[in-house]
């Protein structure tokens, strides 16, 4: 088919279920990715996987992050650092070894079980973002878990550098000493030199003055550090995130006229509305359509295994880490279960593995549809503990 008009007929489809989704309160990206499977191969076959499509979807996950970091809050962990450091921590490390063990236990190699530890280890702060939008909640639990996802991002961040390294002629005690060093280089010197230029410097105000201006530099930045990053040996997708965590950081920025704050703000409007109308769903279109597994090696016990572990992985390992930090058991809870969605992230890393060949189409349809039932059911869960904890 024609590209053009699978594209058309994608995003129609894709945002019609969207926009009905919507009404029963689910996450976009469920619908987003549902489209993908029903018209692509793996149901009807109406849209076959192309060239044109993989590259505009490449694209829109470069995008993707670059949004997700102009969106998070750097400051946002600030208030309550070490907690929201305990909190994702043990939350990731639980996830990852509940992760490792049922693919291991189900015996698809000890590459893939890393890989899907990690994979599903990570907490999609987009859906915390919205459980928080739609619940009142504690000043502290509210600060903690938008701070402990961001954590997350970090880290996931980190593990997306080892998993490029793996696909690259795997990973020695040598070679992994070097990774982390440049990754760990790559980073910190990108937030230092964001404190002075985002933060700090006088020239930089005439940029954001002019939206037009500003707009360029925010594509030339990410660009640049997607390149920078697999130059270091990373992804491209690590430097377009730092891109816009390093922009976000002008939320920072002394200014009694509140200049940069508003034109920040003015620039994520102006983005989000080609990005979460085009690009971001395309990507997600596009998992969707690669979701082509054998129906024979679909397994629905792995399935609801991993879907299970990823759940207890986040209540345990951060309802112990609140707990530990000295708060109660409901609130110690509450961030257990708020933690507990996956989303956009995990799908980004999901991609990259099945595209190197740590995971099969089996192993990646799995976990594509544990990502999307915690999606779906995260938000539904808080809210319910939420009111049983009120009561």
């Amino acid at each position: 088919m024609y590209y053009l008009m699978a594209l058309a007929i994608l995003l129609v489809v894709a945002k019609s279920t969207e926009w009905a989704f919507e009404k029963i309160e689910v996450h976009p990206i469920i619908a987003h990715v549902l489209t993908g499977i029903l018209l692509g191969p793996f149901i009807l076959g109406i849209v076959q996987p192309s060239e044109e499509l993989k590259v505009l979807a490449g694209f829109g996950l470069i995008m993707m992050m670059l949004y997700m970091g102009l969106t998070s809050n750097f400051s946002a962990i600030a208030q309550n650092t070490k907690k929201a450091i305990v909190v994702a921590a043990l939350g990731v490390a639980f996830s990852f070894v509940f992760g490792f063990l049922t693919v291991d236990f189900f015996g698809n190699g000890l590459a893939a079980a890393v890989f899907v530890g990690a994979t599903i280890g990570n907490t999609a702060i987009e859906v915390t973002s919205g459980v928080l939008l739609k619940e009142r909640t504690k000043r502290e639990v509210s600060s903690i878990l938008i701070g402990a996802a961001f954590v997350d991002d970090i880290i996931a961040v980190y593990l997306i550098g080892i998993i490029t390294g793996m696909t690259r002629g795997g990973l020695t005690v040598l070679t992994l000493g070097s990774l982390t060093v440049k990754i760990a280089l790559f980073i910190t010197v990108t937030l230092m030199l964001s404190e002075y230029v985002f933060k700090r410097s006088r020239w930089f105000y005439s940029v954001v003055r002019n939206l037009n201006v500003f707009f360029t530099f925010t594509l030339i930045l990410t660009f640049t550090l997607a390149i920078a990053a697999e130059q270091v040996g990373l992804n491209q997708i690590i430097g377009a995130y730092l891109a816009g965590l390093t922009i976000s950081r002008l939320r920072e920025r002394k200014d009694p006229m509140v200049v940069t704050r508003i034109k920040l703000n003015e620039l994520i409007e102006d983005l989000q509305v080609v990005l979460t109308e085009f690009f971001i769903p395309l990507f997600f279109i596009y998992v969707g359509l690669m979701f082509n597994p054998p129906r024979r090696d679909i397994k629905l016990l792995l399935i609801l295994t991993l879907y299970t572990g990823a759940v207890l992985g986040k209540l345990f390992g951060c309802g112990l880490g609140a707990k530990l930090s000295g708060m109660s058991w409901k609130d110690a809870t509450a961030i257990g279960i708020g933690m507990g969605g996956r989303g956009s992230l995990d799908m980004a890393i999901l991609t990259l593995g099945l595209s190197a060949g740590i995971i099969d189409q089996a192993l990646f349809a799995s976990v594509v549809a544990v990502s999307m039932l915690t999606a779906l059911t995260t938000p539904l869960f808080f809210k319910r503990y939420l009111r049983w904890a009120k009561a």
